[in-house]
């Protein structure tokens, strides 16, 4: 299915004037100004890519990331010869990965709208305030709405999961006597972790996934575009299949709000909370 794009009537810049009476001037009804609150469903209609682009897509994303953890950070871990090679082979790699997204999407979305113009990108890429599904208002208390789905980022991961391969978590490396000691005072690898985690969470996977794949699955998948999204998302995860089970739990905390109010900042924003903490935590290690 396509969105078809519907041609507004466009007023006549030149009507006709009828002759009017001084009292009927007078009791016209003057023009209201519309509510700035109130908003288009879609500013402009986004085309809708058909399933083996919606896949093509994904696949841009997932396999360089699949390729980056399994072939080139094992043979980038050759190159530093200290205890630390792994994790440092394994950062750059992967935000390498996400970067390579960040570009993917760019490039498509370009390439549709012909222009990378804010105006244009910010409906593109649903980088709107949340829209109230009931009235078409956006912002204000809609806002709040993150709280509850940042919360749920955090539950998730209570939920019991597969252990990771040994030097294949960063976090673990993080919390181990041997990371804390490298990061102690190491500002350009801080900088490297920082990076990774802008591209992570605002400018990598959710550009791709909510901003730029959300909106344009329901040609194939109808009403349910924001779970088929979800599962996509959990099955991105090839550089760390062990996460993909509990990646499933995103059809509820990233996909459903994002597709709900219209806004891919809502999932950017639950997403993110876990790297600002996370920033912080190591930038208190670093200062330490």
């Amino acid at each position: 299915m396509s969105v078809f794009h519907s041609t507004p009537s466009v007023p006549d810049r030149h009507p006709v004037s009828t002759p009017t009476t001084g009292a009927s001037e007078a009791t016209a009804t003057p023009r209201t100004a519309p509510d700035p609150s109130l908003s288009e469903i879609d500013p402009k209609p986004l085309p809708q890519y058909s399933l083996g682009k919606i896949l093509a897509v994904w696949a841009g994303a997932a396999l360089p990331m699949a390729a980056m953890a399994w072939l080139v950070a094992p043979g980038l871990a050759g190159a530093f010869a200290d205890r630390t090679a792994w994790p440092k082979a394994l950062a750059l790699s992967l935000t390498a990965g996400l970067i390579w997204q960040f570009v993917l999407v760019l490039l498509l979305v370009h390439r549709e709208q012909g222009t990378l113009r804010w105006s244009v990108l910010k409906d593109a890429l649903w980088l709107r305030a949340p829209r109230s599904p009931r009235t078409g208002r956006r912002g204000g208390w809609l806002w709040l709405l993150a709280g509850p789905f940042v919360i749920l980022v955090y539950a998730r991961e209570e939920v019991p999961k597969i252990p990771a391969p040994v030097g294949r978590d960063l976090g673990d490396f993080l919390q181990s006597a041997v990371g804390q000691e490298f990061f102690s005072g190491n500002w350009p690898w801080f900088a490297v972790i920082v990076v990774m985690g802008i591209f992570n969470t605002v400018l990598g996977e959710e550009l791709m996934f909510r901003g730029l794949l959300l909106p344009r699955m329901q040609g194939v998948f109808g009403k349910w575009d924001w779970v088929a999204n979800g599962v996509l998302f959990a099955f991105y995860h090839l550089h760390v299949p062990w996460a993909i089970p509990g990646r499933f739990l995103n059809i509820f905390i990233l996909s459903f709000p994002a597709k709900r109010y219209r806004s891919a900042v809502l999932s950017i924003i639950a997403h993110s909370s876990q790297t600002v903490v996370f920033s912080i935590l190591l930038l208190l290690l670093v200062l330490g």
